[in-house]
């Protein structure tokens, strides 16, 4: 599957509106990856990643698994 490079998304230099940034920190908060997140937010994955650590969204969460708990 490929992702979006910064020439083929519409918002390439569009700037983040608040729903934008809301619409990422929901996406952060349920531990989706940056690949599905550039592809919903039709942004490339530097521009998800460099927003995000402006806002101090942690795109990662330690010790959380993906797919809630699987016992």
């Amino acid at each position: 599957m490929a992702f979006p490079t910064h020439s083929e998304t519409k918002s390439s230099g569009k700037a983040w509106t608040d729903d934008d940034v809301q619409q990422l920190r929901e996406l952060a908060a349920g531990n989706t990856p940056v690949g599905v997140m550039s592809i919903r937010l039709n942004r490339t994955e530097d521009a998800i990643r460099s927003r995000a650590h402006a806002e101090r969204i942690a795109l990662s969460p330690p010790n959380r698994p993906p797919y809630g708990d699987m016992s």
